[in-house]
């Protein structure tokens, strides 16, 4: 039987926060990115979330892996790049630039292949998943992985555990599930981890989906770390037509590896931040946490 609160207690190397933790960091970080123009200082947003501000300091540094400031100062700067890159072609930079950034390699790096056509026809019949639920910067994380690698990311806020596995279960509902958290675990660790983004160890995806969805997942992870693109965009790499961009766009909600696949870094044709699977809220952090995984220094 499901049991969110018996699985937290087990070891994990991504160890989740109380429940409470992550609600603080959620109201923290939809109260910067809402107001981050007005470059609010750490007392109003401890004072917007009921916090002593040295405490906040530590909590959110402790789950977003940047302080307030410096989150506010890279959300400032992921903003102006994308309405400079608005008009620009920003999805042939990517291209031109792989999945490197300025100063260092800065962006998960993948191998991934396509489950057979007829497992996706079959609805996942044949398909063994294992699964857990992992603490994250970004709320609790419902991994999926396969014998070949990982076929599913999710996020769920408190109370919304069962909904969110449900939720990917509806995706493949021929496929048997098994709830394995060790197994999960190291997955967890090396996708949140940014200092274990290494090319020379690959994270193994396996997407299930039809030809025209996992060529558009492909398409998305050229999308670096830091850029952003439009629907048209991806519309034009996958199918030379970007007025395709409604098909593309629900090939992109029909994303099964949230995070790693990067569907929260294609925006709107004004540049807008449109729906999100998981919530704008949630898109806009993980948006600001990129940002500041972009201003980090080169390592070595």
């Amino acid at each position: 039987m499901f049991n969110i609160a018996s699985a937290l207690a087990k070891a994990d190397p991504v160890p989740p926060a109380p429940h409470q933790d992550y609600e603080i960091i959620r109201r923290a970080t939809e109260f910067l990115t809402e107001h981050w123009r007005e470059q609010p200082s750490l007392e109003r947003l401890a004072a917007h979330v009921g916090m002593n501000p040295l405490s906040l300091q530590k909590l959110f540094t402790r789950w977003c892996g940047l302080s307030p400031k410096a989150f506010i100062q890279a959300h400032t700067l992921d903003h102006a790049r994308m309405l400079l890159d608005s008009d620009a072609s920003v999805l042939d930079t990517s291209y031109e630039v792989g999945l490197s950034g300025p100063g260092r390699l800065h962006d998960l790096f993948v191998t991934h292949e396509a489950m057979s056509p007829g497992a996706y026809k079959a609805r996942g019949e044949g398909v063994a998943m294992k699964w857990g639920f992992h603490g994250s910067p970004f709320g609790y994380a419902l991994l999926m992985i396969t014998d070949r690698g990982l076929a599913g990311l999710a996020f769920a806020d408190p109370g919304e555990e069962k909904a969110a596995l449900a939720d990917m279960q509806r995706r493949f509902p021929c496929a048997t599930y098994e709830e394995d958290w060790e197994a999960t675990a190291p997955y967890a660790a090396r996708v949140f981890e940014p200092s274990r983004w290494k090319p020379d160890t690959p994270l193994r995806l396996v997407f299930i989906g039809s030809d025209f969805e996992v060529r558009v997942w492909e398409t998305l992870l050229a999308v670096p770390l830091g850029h952003a693109a439009t629907y048209s965009q991806i519309a034009e790499k996958v199918k030379n037509n970007p007025k395709a961009a409604r098909a593309v766009g629900a090939a992109v909600g029909r994303n099964p590896i949230s995070f790693v696949v990067p569907c929260h870094r294609i925006l709107g044709k004004s540049g807008a931040l449109t729906g999100y699977h998981w919530g704008l809220t949630r898109k806009r952090a993980i948006l600001g946490w990129e940002a500041g995984v972009v201003q980090q220094p080169a390592e070595g």
